[in-house]
């Protein structure tokens, strides 16, 4: 049944892509967005929340719902996403003013941030620990995926010529988001057909026979913690959970830490973390101790506070009318509620018997320095895949797919370093090719923050300059992955792969909404003073004489005021650099994994 197992993660696959590529996908028609649905190009901030809007709900959603697929299966949860994330679409194809595409984008982040900790759970319940690290790279090489082609995957849909059908727009822009609706739908239909529905009491009674301690050493064949196909009974290794009518349901969730499996008080009575594994209570993938997991339970609380503190940060940092002052009125009261929410976030975590993210096993230290490091990267990503665009369409004349190519020097520099640096770790360890690809990054940004207004005139320079950030930051990704694996026990490797991309997509929410706030500002102060010519009493010739005069004025304004934002990201870049020194050794690490 392992082609079964292979089917399945397609098209878990499949839908955690789909997600990804709608992160990305405004990036390079922000601009067409953003007229369509009249903003100003003198108030692009205020298409802002077209970006954080799907960021927010995806990073919000992505550990809650992960725990209430615990409860009430994966594809039900599945589903629901999909039906959600269709609705989203559908909202945001049909948009005409502001509040309905950012309501509509918020649909969709939060139905997509859910589709990924829930692929990683399904992971953990149809393959077992020996296997299961392959499957789980190849879903997060989908959503990496989604990432790189994002933009240009927008930028050829938007080429679909307009056409109106009883009224409503099907081509250009919208049809990126009239096209998810097909797609969300044959998602379905093929997790209908390869992934089983609610936990039976049957899997109930293979997951608590798993939680048993185990007699002695024992080999892979007859390790208590893989997926059994009848009570009591060990697969081999080879087997596994074959089965996914069987064992999807199951759960050893990596993603998310809710379990509704009670332990038996013989294993609860065993220390969770003890350095020979079979000597203790086997637990499925990102639980910690049984004792302190009550059955079913999911962490509502903690789900809440993170999507208000959240919430908060981001309002406080948006800027209607970045004219008069940086932040808005609201700005400082805001922000400073967001971080006592996230103090408290903090501390019902620490407390909490049920966790978002559990990470108990791991050393606190190296984890979060490897989290930081994942979340400077991610701000830094964001600012390029948005402002890189808006550059090529704003100062080069670009159309939409012409911006994409622009943006395409940096993803595919990505793709090359994310390979590089996963060959460089395995040399040199994932600490110091962490720090070098920052700084390389950093150099790559502060190249980027000295181009001349006159881009076209610049040949090469820009492109390579393009590549030089793309690789310093693509080659990140991969030492980042691997620390994080590493500085874990084998049964937190799912959950702690979810941390990492958390990390990095509250970088690119918290990243954007700073940076583009400033940038935003600076546009507004540059251009305060000028007029817009009119060409009232004035003869033709004076008239485009003002008018190429103030367009000249505003082009500068936009060249300050992008080349300063990646300035600002090239210091980023070096606080991530001084962050990567305090990941942990790759002694460390094996230290940390047997003990």
């Amino acid at each position: 049944m392992r082609s079964a197992r292979r089917v399945a993660l397609g098209a878990g696959g499949a839908v955690v892509l789909l997600a990804a590529l709608d992160a990305y996908v405004v990036t390079t028609v922000l601009l067409p967005i953003a007229r369509d649905v009249g903003i100003p190009l003198n108030r692009l901030q205020r298409a802002t929340p077209i970006v954080t809007g799907f960021l927010l709900g995806y990073v919000a959603a992505m550990p809650l719902l992960g725990q209430l697929s615990d409860r009430y299966g994966r594809r039900p949860l599945i589903h629901a996403c999909l039906a959600a994330f269709a609705i989203g679409s559908v909202l945001t194809a049909l948009a005409s003013g502001e509040v309905m595409v950012v309501a509509g984008r918020t649909v969709q982040g939060i139905a997509g941030g859910a589709l990924l900790p829930i692929t990683m759970a399904l992971i953990g319940d149809l393959w077992d620990e020996h296997e299961r690290p392959l499957a789980l790279g190849a879903v997060g090489a989908a959503q990496e995926l989604g990432s790189a082609l994002g933009p240009l995957y927008g930028g050829l849909l938007a080429l679909i010529p307009s056409t109106l059908v009883a009224g409503i727009e099907l081509g250009g822009w919208h049809s990126i988001f009239w096209i998810n609706v097909p797609l969300a739908a044959l998602a379905a239909v093929a997790v209908q057909l390869t992934v089983a529905g609610r936990p039976t009491p049957t899997t109930t009674a293979r997951a608590t026979d798993r939680l048993a301690p185990s007699p002695g050493p024992a080999s892979p064949a007859a390790d208590p913690a893989v997926t059994t196909r009848t009570t009591g009974t060990p697969a081999t290794a080879t087997e596994g959970a074959a089965d996914p009518a069987v064992d999807a349901g199951a759960t050893s969730t990596p993603a998310t830490v809710a379990e509704p499996v009670a332990a038996p008080a013989a294993a609860a009575s065993v220390p969770a973390d003890s350095a020979g594994a079979a000597e203790r209570p086997r637990r499925v993938v990102g639980e910690p101790a049984p004792a302190h997991h009550p059955a079913g339970r999911v962490d509502v609380v903690g789900g809440v506070l993170l999507a208000v503190a959240l919430a908060l940060l981001v309002i406080g940092l948006y800027n209607p009318d970045p004219a008069k002052a940086l932040l808005p009125q609201w700005g400082l009261p805001v922000i400073a509620a967001g971080a006592v929410v996230a103090g408290i976030f903090v501390w019902w975590e620490i407390r909490s018997p049920t966790r978002l993210l559990d990470l108990s096993g791991t050393r606190r230290g190296p984890l979060l320095a490897t989290l930081g490091v994942s979340f400077l990267a991610g701000a830094a990503l964001l600012v390029t895949m948005v402002f890189v665009p808006l550059i090529a369409q704003t100062l080069l004349g670009e159309e939409d797919l012409g911006a994409a190519l622009v943006l395409a020097r940096f993803l595919a520099a990505l793709t090359v370093g994310a390979l590089l640096g996963g060959l460089l770790a395995r040399k040199l360890g994932e600490r110091a090719v962490a720090v070098a690809g920052m700084a390389v990054a950093a150099i790559g940004y502060w190249l980027m923050s000295r181009w001349p207004l006159d881009l076209a005139g610049a040949g090469l320079v820009v492109d390579a300059d393009l590549v030089v950030a793309g690789l310093g930051l693509g080659v990140v990704i991969a030492p980042v992955s691997s620390a994080v694996l590493r500085v874990s026990p084998a049964t937190q490797h799912g959950v702690a792969s979810a941390a990492v991309v958390v990390a990095r997509m509250m970088g690119m929410l918290i990243g954007i909404a700073a940076v583009s706030a400033w940038g935003f500002y600076r546009f507004q102060s540059l251009t305060a003073h000028l007029d817009t010519p009119l060409p009232f009493g004035v003869d033709a010739e004076t008239y485009q004489r003002r008018l190429a005069d103030y367009t000249a004025k505003v082009q500068a304004a936009l060249h300050t005021e992008y080349t300063e934002m990646f300035l600002v990201t090239a210091f980023i870049c070096l606080l991530g650099a001084a962050v990567a020194l305090l990941m942990p050794r790759t002694t460390d690490m094996d230290i940390s994994r047997t003990g």
